[in-house]
Parts: structure tokens; C-alpha cells; sequence
């Protein structure tokens, strides 16, 4: 149980969640940690923790002030849920506090690509005016009439599912339970369909969650069976592809682009060939970072402190 008045704290390196939660007139004692070496050492002294990247699983301890978790992120595969359990702990996601943002960042990513984008950018900084091209293959492209396949429709890929009719796309959706509907899909097909889905897509678009069967989904043989020429969108996390598969399906020219807002290891190492690659569009996993977003995880929180506090059982996007 959480106590009357509990302590909050905030763990994130940049986010400005105490600013915010102060701003909104909150009234909780709050602690804002910037590092996993402070969230260690004053971790004893909070009941509510919002974290994401700095959490270690070490830190769920039994018999500790620990109550509560809001993970600031959707995704919580970084979190050991058997290890809270036996902790006393529960864990709620941020699942669709950042559906807006991701998604249109990835139908942003769908027309830098087809609009060739950082090309034109490339261009600016040298001060070269591009002239008319006759070669079809590097002219900017019509969504209109393509195929989008987006695999995870939920609350991120159903919102993009939308994003793309509204350009005249054809868009197939991939889910684990189709029976939970196409979210504006014009066809809707369970996960195991994958492979036989690639072929008509013109771009792919991941939007699913990290867990064991989609760990490597996009795999040397996903690539080999999608349409020449065809591009991949990822805004899921960097490990449902396989990223040495993807670099080798780009550099072949199996697959014509790639836009990622997520890679297998973060920050993306220097040493990465997707960096220099033509083909290729890179943004460091802000898909979700939008002014508005301490204020959407906050009221996720807010909404599961007031439940907590009635003594309800079920939390808003839990998880534990």
C-alpha cells in the first residue's frame, strides 16, 4: 500500500517531468534524479518511481519503500515483472501516451522518403539547386495507390493506419488477435501472415512491441521475401529487426530504403554503416519526445496514484 502522502521521484536524463508536475500544481514531495548512479543511491527514498531507461531489475528489492512503477515509456521488456512481483511492485506502461507522436513521426518518415527528403536537405547545405532528373528511379514518389504494411496494429499503428488513407494509401494491418479489428486497416491478418503479407507491400511499417515473437520478426528471410525496391519503416524498437539482415538487404539493393527511429543498440555506434548509407534515414529514437509528453505520462500517473489510492486492483496499462 502506498502511504498518504507518498514521494515521487522522476528518473530521466533530459525529460522535465518535476517542472511540469510543479507547473500542474502537484502537491506530492518529488525527487528529480538525472542519473542511474543517483537513482541507486536515493531509489530507498521514493514510493513512486518514473522511470525508463535507467531501470535495472537489481533494484527491485523485497521489502523495500518501492511500491509503484510508471514506466515512462511504452515499451517495459526492460523490466524483470517475475522480480517486481516477488517485490511487492507494480508496473503500468505509458502505452498510448506517445500514439500520436510515433505515429506521425512515421508517416513523417513515409513522405521524407518518397518526397526525398535529406537528399534535398544534403542538397541545401551545399548550396546546389538540383535539376530536372529523367531517371524515374531518383525522382520524389506518390504515396497515393501504394501499398502500406503495418506490423502491430494497435494504438500507434492503427493511428498511422488512418494517417496513411488519408494520402490514398492501401494499408494491411498485422496483429496478434485480429479479432480486435482492423483500427482503420483496410485488411487486418494475424502475425504468422507476415511472410505471405511482404510481397504487396511497398513500404513496411513496424510499429509492434519487443517480446519474444517479435525479437528479430525482420529477419534475412522477411527481407528476402519483400518487394524489390520496397521500404521499411521502424518506430517499434531497433531489436524486431535483424540489423545486419536490414544492412545487407540495403546494401544489395533487395530493399530500396530504410527510415529507423530505432537501432539494436543505442545510441546507434559510431561505427555503423547505416549512418553513411544513402539510403538510409536516421532519427535518435525521438519518435515520442514531443513538448507535450511529461504532460501525458503525468496524467497516466496521476490516473494510477488515484486508483492505487482507492485501493482498485486493476491500474491503468498495467502490467504488474
Amino acid at each position: 500500500m502506498l502511504p498518504q502522502t507518498p514521494t515521487v521521484m522522476f528518473a530521466h536524463v533530459a525529460y522535465r517531468f518535476a517542472e511540469r508536475y510543479a507547473a500542474r500544481g502537484g502537491q506530492l514531495p518529488v525527487i528529480e534524479v538525472r542519473s542511474l548512479d543517483e537513482l541507486e543511491a536515493r531509489i530507498g527514498e521514493a514510493d513512486v518511481l518514473l522511470v525508463s531507461g535507467f531501470w535495472r531489475n537489481h533494484l527491485a528489492k523485497p521489502g523495500g519503500r518501492l511500491k509503484f512503477i510508471q514506466s515512462i515509456s511504452a515499451g517495459v521488456d526492460q523490466y524483470d515483472r517475475a522480480a517486481l512481483a516477488a517485490a511487492g511492485i507494480r508496473l503500468a506502461s505509458a502505452q498510448g501516451a506517445n500514439a500520436n507522436a510515433v505515429s506521425e513521426h512515421a508517416m513523417a518518415l513515409i513522405l521524407a522518403m518518397a518526397r526525398r527528403i535529406p537528399e534535398a536537405c544534403a542538397n541545401q547545405a551545399q548550396r546546389h539547386w538540383r535539376g530536372m532528373i529523367g531517371d524515374l528511379t531518383r525522382r520524389e514518389d506518390e504515396l497515393g495507390g501504394k501499398t502500406l504494411l503495418v506490423v502491430g496494429i494497435g494504438r500507434i499503428g492503427g493511428r498511422l493506419a488512418r494517417l496513411a488513407k488519408a494520402f490514398d494509401m492501401k494499408v494491411v494491418g498485422l496483429r496478434r488477435d485480429p479479432e480486435k479489428g482492423a483500427e482503420g486497416a483496410d485488411e487486418i491478418h494475424p502475425m504468422s501472415a507476415l511472410k505471405a503479407q511482404l510481397p504487396r507491400a511497398d513500404i513496411v511499417a513496424l510499429t509492434c512491441a519487443l517480446t519474444e515473437e517479435t525479437r528479430g520478426l525482420m529477419n534475412a528471410a522477411a527481407f528476402a521475401a519483400m518487394k524489390p525496391g520496397a521500404a521499411l519503416v521502424n518506430v517499434a524498437r531497433g531489436r524486431v529487426c535483424d540489423e545486419a539482415a536490414l544492412i545487407t538487404a540495403l546494401q544489395s539493393g533487395r530493399i530500396g530504403q530504410a527510415a529507423l527511429d530505432v537501432t539494436a543498440d543505442e545510441p546507434l555506434p559510431a561505427e555503423s554503416p547505416l549512418w553513411a548509407m544513402p539510403n538510409v534515414l536516421v532519427t535518435p529514437h525521438t519518435g515520442g519526445e514531443t513538448r507535450r509528453y511529461e504532460d501525458n505520462v503525468l496524467d497516466l500517473m496521476e490516473e494510477n496514484l488515484a486508483r492505487l489510492r482507492r485501493g482498485e486492483a486493476a491500474l491503468f496499462n498495467q502490467v504488474v
